[in-house]
């Protein structure tokens, strides 16, 4: 059973103390996580501030896991003021924090354009992963899928990425240690701000001091891009959302790889190992009596033969309203067996966070049942208290600000 950490009405209420209303905070006034080193240290002396106030409030943001400025007691007092008045940390606001029983924190966090995203926490003996998301929505229309049910709506900007990435960090308790870009969206459509993101996030004066070889990004297969990752000179792992071993199931289920194909996916992984030497893992989603037949587990043998590949088997998540079921207990062992026995690494996903509904997509579309598709912001309905439901979700404790640790519970 979940223990849900807090619901909040925008409206009314603010768990960030550093942005009392949503109005003041989205038009004009910027935001310290959307800003560089540079940009944060010349907003900062041209009000009077010596230039290393930057490292100061950063090294709080980045690595204390501080979520407003009167956490921040070495500032001066007058200068918290002006900060808190003038220059938000942060460009959303947290409007559901749930924790699981098994230690699997997720926010729902409303955008400066009141779209919302998702973002999960998932501790792990020595592991503390955050899967963070990049769009708002999705377009691949993967049809098990409940991020892009809605369709695509944006891509979030290198700031958003990284908001999600300092709030899971101050929920954790203790630092991150890894980050898997498998949330909502398709993170090779937005290439371009995910790497800046990522290089941030790994940086380890000015960032969170990741190590590349900890970041594992996602893709339903764009082959350009992968070709391009794997130009990039970074040392990240690519996981490759294949779901199908051959064209006429993959077209069913990711209707994208009609203009693709499953060989040119495939080509460019190839392409991906042979540049960074870095294995590529294959995700599998398992739909019952789908994609997880004795016939569609020895096509996937023979796709994957001679290749240095890992496969991540994953039991779908039930979405409602849509119409697959989980594959049986021994559909897996067939698939995993089928797989070993042809000297192919796999692994069962093991399934975390099931009672908050931690799978992408899952709490927003629970939480926003409309339609929240807009051509441009300006379209885009205004989010009100009244548009939050939360009659599936369990009593909750309002929380104060931030995401800070969970009260002491019985």
């Amino acid at each position: 059973m979940s223990t849900p950490l807090g619901w909040f009405e925008s409206d009314r209420l603010s768990l960030d103390n550093d942005r009392p209303t949503r109005q003041a905070a989205a038009e004009t006034r910027p935001a310290v996580v959307e800003m560089s080193p540079e940009e944060l240290q010349q907003w900062l002396v041209e009000r009077g501030q010596p230039p290393w106030r930057a490292r100061q409030i950063r090294h709080h943001l980045f690595h204390r896991g501080v979520t407003t400025y009167a956490e921040m007691t070495d500032l001066p007092a007058g200068l918290r003021q002006m900060l808190h008045e003038h220059l938000p940390l942060f460009t959303a606001i947290p409007l559901l924090h749930l924790r699981s029983s098994d230690g699997t924190h997720k926010l729902l966090l409303q955008l400066k354009d009141q779209r919302s995203i998702e973002c999960v926490l998932i501790p792990d003996q020595n592991r503390v992963t955050a899967c963070v998301s990049t769009q708002v929505g999705c377009g691949m229309g993967c049809v098990f899928c409940a991020s892009g049910l809605n369709g695509l709506e944006r891509n979030l900007s290198t700031g958003e990425m990284l908001e999600q990435l300092l709030r899971l960090n101050s929920c954790a308790g203790q630092r991150l240690t890894h980050i898997v870009v498998m949330g909502m969206g398709e993170p090779l459509a937005n290439l371009d701000n995910l790497l800046k993101a990522l290089e941030i996030a790994c940086d380890p004066r000015q960032g969170l001091g990741l190590s590349q070889r900890h970041v594992t990004i996602s893709t339903v297969g764009l082959p350009s891009k992968i070709r391009r990752l794997a130009d990039s000179g970074r040392h990240y792992h690519l996981a490759v959302s294949l779901h199908a071993p051959n064209d006429a199931l993959r077209n069913q289920i990711v209707p994208t790889n009609r203009k693709t194909g499953i060989a040119a996916i495939v080509e460019a992984a190839d392409y991906f190992f042979a540049r960074t030497g870095r294995q590529v893992t294959y995700e599998y989603v398992l739909l019952g009596e789908v994609n997880d037949t004795a016939g569609c587990a020895r096509e996937l043998t023979q796709l994957l033969a001679g290749r240095k590949a890992h496969v991540n088997l994953i039991p779908w998540n039930e979405v409602p309203g849509l119409p697959y079921r989980p594959p049986r207990p021994e559909a897996i062992r067939q698939m995993v067996r089928t797989l070993r026995q042809a000297g192919i690494s796999v692994k069962v996903r093991k399934r975390r966070g099931a009672d908050i509904d931690a799978a992408c997509g899952q709490l927003r579309r629970q939480t926003f049942p409309a339609p929240q598709v807009a051509t441009t912001a300006g379209d885009h309905p205004p989010f009100s208290a009244s548009s939050l439901d939360v009659s599936a979700i369990p009593p909750t404790v309002v929380l104060p600000q931030g995401c800070p640790h969970p009260p002491d519970e019985a």
